[in-house]
């Protein structure tokens, strides 16, 4: 429950949020939040999704209060030629705000999420992205919340690993490192580690998008380079210039 503890994981995350810029506005892509045809949060203040169930009845009570940015919304829409729409009912699912509310615990940035199109291929996800790349230019702070191991049917309750996630995870941080994103996107080529660490491909994609805002000049870092709880990858990539 990275969200209610300080652990090791959201240590990183508040300290990453104290030496980043403070940024002009967030856009978060999340895994819980897929649809059929790519949508924005555009309301002025979107609520805090609780989409969950079976933890403590206080991650429940979590608000993240953060304002909306329907200006920055209708912008992204109008630039991407309407293929990404406004919606005026979703909000900060627990994707981005368990992240956020460590980063940036006084929820004072104007914040929007970006949905998962889970009609176009992990390629197009990535291509999406490149189109978006003039968000960082504006001081906007891209935030992808997912894990590239995730498979919640192999987790126990321990800080141990399968030996198959370790061998995913370390194989996609040298893809990373050898800026191979584009076996990255055929994943299925790497068999029974990759089968068994991405069951579904939600988890998987914020990470692409992310991989999408780089250039060939970007510098890419990495933390919380850990899996936990058998299957459960929490290496974060950060991405500079």
């Amino acid at each position: 429950m990275n969200a209610l503890e300080r652990n090791e994981f959201s240590l990183e995350w508040e300290k990453l949020g104290k030496q980043l810029p403070k940024p002009k506005g967030i856009v978060c892509i999340s895994a819980h939040w897929t649809t059929n045809g790519s949508f924005v949060t555009a309301m002025d203040e979107p609520r805090t999704i609780h989409d969950f169930y079976g933890f403590p009845e206080e991650l429940s009570q979590v608000q993240y209060p953060a304002p909306g940015n329907p200006v920055l919304a209708n912008d992204i829409c109008q630039l991407m030629h309407n293929k990404i729409k406004p919606d005026l009912h979703w909000g900060f699912d627990h994707g981005c705000w368990s992240v956020l509310n460590k980063m940036y615990p006084d929820a004072e940035v104007p914040t929007i999420q970006i949905s998962l199109d889970i009609d176009l291929t992990p390629k197009q996800h990535f291509e999406q992205a490149q189109r978006l790349q003039f968000l960082r230019e504006q001081g906007i702070l891209v935030l992808g919340s997912g894990n590239i191991v995730h498979n919640l049917s192999k987790i126990f309750w321990s800080d141990e690993a399968l030996p198959w996630a370790v061998e995913f995870d370390e194989l996609v941080k040298e893809k990373i490192i050898q800026r191979d994103f584009n076996s990255l996107f055929q994943i299925q080529d790497f068999g029974l580690p990759a089968k068994l660490s991405v069951p579904s491909i939600e988890h998987y994609l914020p990470f692409l998008f992310i991989l999408g805002m780089t250039t060939s000049k970007s510098e890419i870092n990495f933390l919380c380079e850990k899996v936990t709880m058998g299957a459960i990858s929490m290496r974060s990539i950060v991405v500079n210039n």
